[in-house]
């Protein structure tokens, strides 16, 4: 079974808005656009939540509404306030920007001569072989 979220009820097997708990939600993200933490947001409107669970409720998209859950948020509230969340995540540092991945480049260059059969013990002439092996890396032009 999956969760609802809140401000949310089912009937006849469809979402409906209970709308004590929508005006409750309306509410928390109007007390956070105004300058308010999560948390002192939330108690305000009478629900206890953890920092974590407020800013998923402030990042839940199902209160904008889809083929399931009515909207409940308009669209430029929540904007408005996922801007004000990203702003101060950035002024306290919490947002990082995932650099590009770098190949990491390990340079081999080695020579080897052609290898003739030296013995019918297949380990013994993979030996044979790695032996002809006569540079294994250049670093940088120095072997």
């Amino acid at each position: 079974m999956r969760h609802i979220p809140y401000g949310y009820r089912i009937e006849n097997g469809r979402a409906v808005i209970d709308e004590e708990q929508a005006a409750t939600v309306r509410d928390f993200f109007q007390n956070y656009i105004s300058g308010m933490a999560l948390v002192p947001a939330a108690e305000k409107v009478g629900l206890k939540l953890y920092h974590g669970s407020a800013g998923r409720m402030l990042r839940n998209k199902k209160y904008l509404g889809d083929d399931y859950y009515p909207a409940i948020i308009d669209k430029e509230t929540f904007d408005k306030a996922e801007e004000i969340r990203m702003d101060r995540a950035k002024a306290l540092g919490r947002v990082w920007e995932l650099e590009g991945k770098k190949d990491i480049l390990f340079p081999t260059n080695f020579t080897m001569p052609a290898v003739k059969k030296a013995s019918d013990d297949p380990f013994e002439q993979a030996a044979y072989a790695y032996s002809l092996i006569e540079s294994e890396v250049d670093m940088g032009g120095t072997e």
